[in-house]
């Protein structure tokens, strides 16, 4: 607790060296004791600090009970929880719960997290904003803190659920300890290096064959820019040929600003076995649509294709393999449903999916198989046996339409240069969310989903 104390004081003095005052909103339990002694240690600084206790401070106990006495006998004085005195400091100190919160919130908690809230201060809170549930990130409600400076080990709820929202910057401090960690973490968060996984140099005698042929396979009626967009990205991520199946139509529309594209007109299922036979990925739903058509050529495929294709699956394909159109499950596809489509595979509210987004992509392992992209803020990529992935790239720019055509896309172009499903998607999860961010740096009003299809390439040439 002396240690999380003087973490956090130098973590203050780090990211707010002009502040003058500090008020500390301490809790009944150990949290509340890292913010005592954190009072303390700040007002031997130099900086005005005051402490308040939400609750009785005979619920305090051991290590939090000693800290609350060292600093009466310092002679500074602990009172109880005023939320008229919030706005008079520069800084608040969130200690009020921490991860001992538990639903439903005690009515001090609640007015108090809601009190802080309503300051207009800057607000750090120790190891996790106080009503933030730290294994699912869900609000109760829940503190928004400016920054939040975690001990020992990052806790999942600052990046799943709302927790993004109301962590503000996460820092870290491991406290010069040895932290007792499960053998298998929770989570694995994402970064470059999984990009130099799948992606080697290219030697100078390369030719557009190494890099495997997708096939692009949606488009319904009215709908053939899923498919174009799709299509872009996979070979903005470096496949050899691509190839879109969809109704003749859409021929001008997928070729005429994208020549480099093939174009295979379906008016029946069959028709697509000409072009389906060739390709060693096959990526469907993009704009496919829930007509009889759409059902026919999904059916015909996922009969058709190869088990050496790799599969990815997405939008309309996803919606009608929850109402049992097709295949139910497999080993080696890709899913990449939204909350919503998520929701309809397991048969569940898209608010219950929100609410443990970690729990929903368990059970989709477990229920679809394969390799499943739980797509939003915090996208989470899951496998059977492995540790699943965290994305924490991304933007609110990239709710726009066409962005997860543009992702799948990205993944069918991965595994066609021979990625593994698993690191194929976790490629192109991050590869797409940092090129939404850098679409985003003059503001995320107006990014477009071809901007990011066009900006993967930049994403990818940071690489050898």
């Amino acid at each position: 607790m002396r240690r999380a104390g003087a973490a956090a004081l130098s973590h203050v003095r780090q990211r707010w060296p002009t502040a003058r005052s500090m008020v500390v909103v301490a809790g009944p339990g150990n949290n509340g004791g890292d913010g005592l002694v954190l009072a303390q240690l700040a007002r031997d600084a130099g900086i005005f600090t005051h402490a308040m206790l939400v609750g009785d401070a005979a619920a305090l106990r051991g290590e939090a009970q000693r800290a609350l006495q060292d600093l009466r006998t310092a002679g500074m004085d602990v009172q109880p929880f005023d939320a008229s005195l919030l706005d008079a400091h520069d800084l608040i100190v969130d200690a009020l719960l921490g991860i001992g919160v538990r639903a439903p919130l005690k009515p001090e908690w609640r007015a108090a997290i809601e009190a802080m809230n309503a300051a207009g201060r800057n607000i750090l809170s120790l190891d996790i904003p106080s009503g933030l549930e730290p294994d699912t990130g869900r609000a109760l409600p829940a503190v928004h803190a400016t920054a939040t400076l975690s001990f020992l080990a990052l806790k999942l709820g600052l990046f799943l659920g709302q927790g993004p929202e109301h962590a503000g910057a996460v820092l870290f401090d491991g406290l010069g300890l040895t932290a007792t960690a499960p053998s298998q973490p929770a989570l694995q968060r994402l970064d470059h290096g999984c990009l130099n996984a799948v992606l080697p140099p290219r030697t100078r005698q390369s030719y557009k064959g190494m890099f495997g042929r997708v096939l692009i396979v949606g488009g319904g009626v009215g709908m053939p820019g899923a498919v174009r967009l799709a299509a872009e990205s996979a070979l903005r991520v470096g496949a050899g040929l691509v190839t879109v199946a969809s109704r003749p139509e859409h021929l001008a529309t997928v070729v005429g600003a994208r020549p480099e594209l093939m174009f295979h007109g379906v008016s029946d299922a069959p028709d697509v076995d000409a072009v389906l036979a060739q390709a060693d990925v096959i990526a469907v739903g993009p704009g496919l649509g829930r007509s009889d058509w759409a059902r026919g050529l999904l059916q015909h495929v996922l009969r058709q294709r190869h088990s050496t294709q790799p599969l990815v699956v997405d939008a309309d394909a996803l919606n009608l393999i929850s109402e049992g159109v097709a295949l139910q499950r497999c080993a080696d596809w890709v899913l990449t449903p939204h909350p919503g489509e998520a929701a309809r595979l397991l048969g569940m509210s898209t608010e219950a999916v929100q609410e443990d987004r970690l729990a929903a992509l368990h059970a989709l392992c477990k229920q679809r198989g394969g390799t499943i992209v739980l797509k939003g803020a915090a996208t989470l990529i899951g496998h059977t046996g492995s540790t699943p992935l965290l994305c924490e790239k991304g933007n609110p720019g990239m709710a726009v339409p066409g962005m997860g055509d543009v992702l799948t896309g990205a993944v069918a172009g991965l595994l066609a240069q021979g990625a593994e499903p698993f690191a194929a998607a976790a490629a192109a999860v991050y590869a797409h969310a940092v090129a939404g961010d850098r679409c985003a740096r003059n503001g995320v009003r107006g990014v477009l989903a071809l901007d990011v299809a066009q900006e993967l390439r930049g994403v990818l040439a940071l690489l050898p």
